[in-house]
């Protein structure tokens, strides 16, 4: 069994200091930039398609591109993080995808934009498994849930902040501009990262009473992988990590129908103007910011009044929140008034975001301490490796039959399938579990 050096965190121990805090701010910021840099494809998309001749196929064929690379990336994109620390790795990812980001305004013909989203697939795969690491480094297991919640929000902020800020700026200059804004953000980031940023065991603003708090329950030091007994390989021998990997995959899959085609679904389905399309497209995006967030924090008052431990607490949120999640997706293309799909599509992506908050904090309380970015790298690379087809498959989908309805259908009857992987087959922390 995992075994803890530190004191138990105690029931009603108050919080002293909020320097953690102040961290997971500045991943929700980077991880804003992150899906500002990969969601402007689909504020652009129109514009783009209308000056260069470019196909449903074309834009998805983009969006699948980038989740291949993605997700392969995920693989050594965890394992060094684990080897040579977040900071490090953190500030390189950001700058290789802020310059992969300018490149994208650059562009003219396919091939030129299938490189750049190649490039950008590998810049953006250490982002959040970095993140998680962080989080297992400064926060005790009750409080990641909800550490968690507020970094993975970001992967709604970013394409909810998107649609209002970038259709702004397409309708004052071009397209391009939209890829060259988004990434000198980037670049002007991680110089104030690369100042601020120091792991918990090197941080100056600790106070000693917060410093205790957080190495209370299995956190307050970066662990490098070199420390873990597990060979990084032998993950792919647990019960635990393929369902993980099968569970993200589920949720990915609809989640990149989201990221992909939301604005253009509006467009063309209900003829929402570009002037309007700011606010619509950013409405289902606010739902995630809450769902993520609500997620987290009902994790940890579950676990905080003990009706569950911090790892069942997220299987069970996962679980409910699938079920939930393929309901209102399933039920979209059945609805003919604009205002009940951004009902049900804000509903959906709120159920979606509260499974992948949860998700990347479970990698915390599954993985052994060195190896925390590596599962969930792993797991995301599941996700993302397979979800990577949904994009070419809905592009398919929409021009052979002029509907986006079948993709929202087989989309959900996918999402689904999370609960089943999460609850059934994620039931052991990997250092707990026998290897099969």
């Amino acid at each position: 069994m995992r075994s803890e050096l530190q004191t138990p965190l105690q029931p009603g121990m108050r919080s002293p200091g909020s320097v953690r805090w102040t961290v997971i701010i500045w991943l929700l910021i980077g991880g804003i930039i992150n899906y500002l840099d990969r969601t402007n494809l689909s504020i652009a998309a129109k514009p783009m398609m209308d000056e260069l001749h470019l196909s449903n196929t074309d834009i998805g064929l983009m969006g699948t591109v980038f989740s291949w690379t993605y997700a392969l990336m995920q693989l050594p994109a965890g394992w060094l993080v684990d080897r040579f620390g977040a900071k490090r790795m953190y500030s390189i990812a950001v700058l290789w995808w802020s310059v992969a980001t300018l490149l994208m305004g650059a562009c003219s013909k396919m091939s030129q934009f299938i490189a750049a989203r190649f490039l950008l697939g590998v810049g953006e795969a250490p982002c959040f498994p970095t993140s998680a690491k962080v989080t297992a480094a400064w926060f005790p297991r009750k409080e990641r849930g909800l550490a968690t919640g507020i970094w993975d929000s970001s992967s709604k902020w970013g394409p909810a902040l998107a649609p209002p800020i970038l259709v702004a700026i397409l309708m004052a200059t071009n397209w391009r501009t939209l890829f060259y804004v988004t990434g000198i953000i980037g670049i002007v980031f991680i110089v104030f990262w690369m100042l601020f940023y120091r792991s918990p065991e090197h941080s100056r603003r600790l106070s000693p009473e917060e410093r205790a708090y957080i190495q209370s329950d299995g956190a307050g030091a970066e662990q490098q992988i070199g420390q873990a007994r597990i060979p990084w390989g032998k993950l792919f021998t647990y019960r635990t990590m393929w369902g993980m990997i099968l569970g993200f995959f589920c949720t990915i899959w609809i989640w990149n129908i989201f990221l992909n085609f939301l604005p253009l679904y509006l467009q063309k389905t209900y003829h929402v103007s570009l002037s309007k399309l700011g606010v619509y497209a950013s409405i289902p995006w606010i739902g995630g910011i809450i769902g993520d967030i609500l997620g987290g924090y009902i994790t940890k008052r579950i676990a905080d009044a003990g009706m569950a431990s911090p790892m069942n607490a997220k299987r069970m949120m996962i679980t409910v929140c699938a079920v939930l999640a393929a309901v209102s997706v399933i039920l979209v293309p059945f609805v003919h008034s604009l205002a009940f799909t951004i009902t049900l599509l804000t509903l959906a992506l709120a159920f979606i975001s509260a499974i992948t908050g949860s998700a990347w904090a479970l990698a915390g309380d599954v993985a052994p301490g060195p190896m925390v970015a590596s599962v969930g790298a792993i797991q995301n690379f599941g996700g993302y490796f397979g979800g990577a087809f949904s994009p070419v498959i809905t592009g398919m989908i929409a021009d052979a039959t002029g509907s986006y309805s079948l993709a929202f259908i087989s989309g959900g009857i996918i999402a689904g399938c999370a609960a089943l992987c999460y609850w059934f087959i994620v039931k052991n922390p990997i250092s707990d579990e026998v290897s099969a």
